[in-house]
């Protein structure tokens, strides 16, 4: 990996960054379309969507070690193959049960590509420059995630508005596009990522199978060793929890105050667009609050200015301030995800980045379901206000969870830490601290991509 410069890894990162989501953004606004058209009901399409999020709840963690154990690489080929079939068989699919298996394929796919990518840029990073700041390229890749979509979701309503081509209807036009996009993002994957294994071939896939479970042990072990891991992870629960308030109840909110859902419907589909390059603007300042703030503190208020603008969302009066209120959510939060991971990278040594990065992922699973549940029980008791009230209020009390890496950074940054970095460990750049002992996890002392909202 040390062949390779900081700039051309970066580069590398950003390229296979887009590829990955340019398919998304030609997909999220024709996919619940395309299967209401093929004979699904809403309820059919609730459903199916459920197998995505049950596949990636099972194999998040297992996937994670398995990518630390066996490589970076093979895990992420693996990943776009799949995503690939996935978009093949969405391109025909006419029954529930093929829609079920492209959902369950789907979330094959995003177990396999939660973490690899973004673990092999830290890691060839710091292999060719150990003060080298990746936050920077974690920031852009905000950035990049914004425009590929927001492109994606423009090349789509184009494509839909050509009409159908022969047998091809309109809404199935920008699907044949993403499968053609995904297999040129899997070519570039096969070039462009270049890493070094200490073992390939059958051999080391069995290695890599077994030695799987020892890797996510290893990383569990490190909330119960490290404590500043152990906050950064429970951050990512009242995310979770919290981001119901803005995916899901704000179509109901902005009904509301428009007084029509179909308006309310066509006004959601250009501010979905204007969110992802909110979100990317807001990537885009990453490195402006590292230089005059720090990743702690900025991590924090990041966290208090989003639950200010869900505050906002659920006050404001008339559509206007309730878009605007969505826009400056979305900007903060293209603003907090690269600095919550660069943080929680800094914790974790390069052969557990990706178990640990699934554990972060994978938090926000249930906390998504408590809240889901929660948020719009209470909105049908009270009102849409009070939930997003609630809903705001978790998100901002996340803040002080930054404390622990806030200390940490200032202890690394005293006359006698040396050349230690802010976030590190007394035991070294990136260390989490005590040594692991490689039999078992260690006793006892311890940031993300859906529309839009999470990238991971």
């Amino acid at each position: 990996m040390s062949v390779l410069s900081v700039r051309q890894i970066r580069f590398r990162y950003l390229t296979l960054y887009g590829l990955r989501w340019l398919p998304s953004g030609l997909l999220i606004p024709v996919m619940i379309l395309l299967m209401q058209e093929r004979g699904l009901s809403l309820s059919q399409i609730g459903l199916v969507a459920t197998a995505q999020g049950l596949v990636v709840l099972a194999l998040e963690l297992p996937t994670g070690g398995f990518a630390d154990a066996l490589g970076r690489k093979p895990v992420l080929v693996v990943a776009w193959v799949v995503c690939l079939a996935s978009l093949v068989l969405f391109a025909v699919a006419d029954t529930f049960w093929m829609f079920f298996l492209v959902w369950a394929l789907q979330g094959v796919y995003r177990a396999l590509d939660s973490g690899p990518l973004e673990s092999w840029y830290v890691d060839a990073t710091l292999a060719a420059d150990p003060k080298a700041e990746y936050e920077r390229g974690l920031g852009w890749a905000g950035t990049v995630i914004g425009i590929a979509i927001g492109a994606g979701a423009l090349l789509s309503g184009g494509l839909v508005a050509l009409g159908p081509v022969g047998p091809v209807s309109a809404l199935a036009l920008p699907v044949l596009v993403a499968i053609v996009l995904q297999a040129v993002a899997l070519v570039a994957l096969t070039v462009l990522l270049v890493e070094h294994r200490p073992a390939q071939g059958a051999a080391a896939v069995r290695a890599s199978v077994a030695e799987a479970p020892r890797m996510v042990g290893q990383a569990v072990g490190l909330l119960r060793s490290n404590r500043v891991l152990l906050a950064l992870v429970a951050v990512e629960l009242f995310w979770g929890f919290g981001m119901i308030t803005f995916e899901s109840l704000l179509p109901v909110r902005l009904a509301e105050v428009v007084g029509d859902s179909d308006r309310a419907a066509a006004l959601l589909g250009p501010a979905g667009s204007a969110a992802w390059l909110a979100n990317a603007a807001g990537a885009a300042l990453t490195p402006l609050l590292l230089r005059r703030l720090g990743a702690a503190p900025a991590a924090a208020l990041m966290r208090v200015l989003q639950g200010v603008t869900v505050v906002g969302m659920g006050l404001l009066a008339g559509p206007v301030g309730v878009l605007v209120a969505y826009l400056a959510c979305y900007t903060v939060h293209g603003a907090s995800n690269p600095l919550h991971m660069g943080l929680l990278h800094r914790q974790v040594d390069g052969p557990y980045r990706t178990s640990v990065l699934s554990l972060n992922s994978m938090m926000g699973q249930p906390a998504g379901a408590l809240g889901g549940v929660v948020l719009t029980a209470l909105a049908d008791a009270t009102s849409i206000t009070i939930a997003m009230l609630v809903g705001g209020v978790v998100l901002a009390v996340a803040a002080p969870l930054y404390l622990p890496a806030w200390r940490a950074g200032r202890r690394a940054a005293e006359p006698d830490a040396g050349e230690q970095r802010p976030g590190d460990s007394a035991a070294g750049p990136g260390h989490p601290g005590p040594a692991l002992d490689p039999a078992g996890p260690v006793d006892p002392i311890p940031a993300a991509a859906s529309a839009p909202g999470r990238s991971d």
